[in-house]
Parts: C-alpha cells; sequence; structure tokens
C-alpha cells in the first residue's frame, strides 16, 4: 500500500534536502522528482535534451522556466507518479510556481506539504566546501558556492512566501544529525495527517 503524497523538499545547497528527500520518497513509495537528476542523466546520455541544457550551463545560465516545467510536467506524468511525488528542485521561482499550481488544478491536485530545511548560510558553505574536498567537484568553487546561495535566496525565498500564504509550509532545523532531521520531517508530515503507510 501506498501513502499518497504530494510533497516539495526546499533548501539551500549543502542543506541535506537530497538525502532527506529520498529518505522520505522511500517511506512514502512515491518518486523523487530531481530536476537536477534529470538534467545530469540526459547529459550524461547526451540527449537532445541533455545537449541544450549542457550549452545553457555552459553559458553560465539557468534552464529556462518552460523548457524545466515541460520536463516535470513529463515526469508528473508517468505510472509512479500517479499516488504522489517529492519534488526537489521545482519550482524555483514564482514562474515555475504558477506552471505547477496549473498543472496540477487541471488533475484536481494540489501539493500537501512544502518541507523547507532551515540551514543558516555559513553550515550551508562549510558543508559544500567539505563536499567539494571529498568528492573533488570542480564546479564548487567558493565564488560558485556562494552565487548558488544568492540565487537561492533570490529565487527561492518568494515562492516559500507563496506557499506559506496557502499554509503549506513546515520549517525543519536542518542542523543535527540526518536521523534527527528526517524525525522533525516526518513529525510535522504527520501532524498534517500525511502518514507512511504500514
Amino acid at each position: 500500500m501506498t501513502a499518497s503524497a504530494r510533497l516539495l523538499i526546499v533548501g539551500p545547497q549543502g542543506s541535506g534536502k537530497g538525502t532527506q528527500g529520498v529518505r522520505i520518497a522511500e517511506s512514502f513509495g512515491i518518486p523523487v522528482v530531481s530536476t537536477g537528476d534529470i538534467f545530469r542523466a540526459n547529459i550524461k546520455d547526451g540527449t537532445e535534451l541533455g545537449q541544450q541544457v549542457t550549452a545553457i550551463l555552459e553559458a553560465g545560465d539557468l534552464v529556462p522556466d518552460e523548457l524545466t516545467s515541460e520536463i516535470v510536467r513529463d515526469r508528473l506524468s508517468q505510472d509512479d507518479a500517479a499516488h504522489g511525488f517529492l519534488l526537489d528542485g521545482y519550482p524555483r521561482n514564482t514562474t515555475q510556481v504558477g506552471h505547477l499550481d496549473e498543472f496540477l488544478g487541471a488533475r484536481g491536485e494540489g501539493l500537501d506539504a512544502v518541507i523547507l530545511l532551515d540551514v543558516p548560510r555559513g553550515e550551508s558553505l562549510s558543508r559544500l566546501k567539505l563536499r567539494a574536498a571529498e568528492q573533488g567537484r570542480a564546479d564548487d568553487t567558493d565564488e560558485a558556492i556562494a552565487h548558488r546561495l544568492d540565487i537561492y535566496e533570490h529565487e527561492t525565498a518568494p515562492i516559500l512566501e507563496v506557499y506559506g500564504a496557502r499554509g503549506i509550509v513546515d520549517t525543519i532545523d536542518g542542523v543535527g544529525s540526518l536521523d534527527e532531521i528526517t524525525d522533525r520531517i516526518f513529525a510535522a508530515l504527520d501532524a498534517r495527517g500525511l502518514r507512511v503507510a504500514v
């Protein structure tokens, strides 16, 4: 039995949302829909989309909203997302919120909860520097990290205002052990009546 939940996880780079997202999705039996993962898979496979995305990213730009939304709509239309999903990295701005509202609204659906992993900027920076050192990620320079955090703060913060006005944002303290943070998330979802199917 799958629990139905339509969730969005939000947090700055280095907040651990990728790891927590997988834990939540596995517990609910729903897929993680990560735009970053979709883009990376297409780039790796050399698809037409991958080539488009590569050219955009190499120019230092973000993938356009309409292209991103089209990819997400296609993914959410697949059978495994029929009973729910966990979005990671989308929507990242208010334009994309509109696209998602339109798509879900046409299906008579909406998001059940938005999980905000709240991590201080200094903590994000130190985690990302550690990850860069451990994984040898060339894109994790100090300047690139700071730039991505700036984009997050300017573009993503406004979506939290939109969802906050709907009363669906759960702000979770993102500092602590993995298990502590997971427990906080499940407690918040449980309080909304979103319980993991046994």
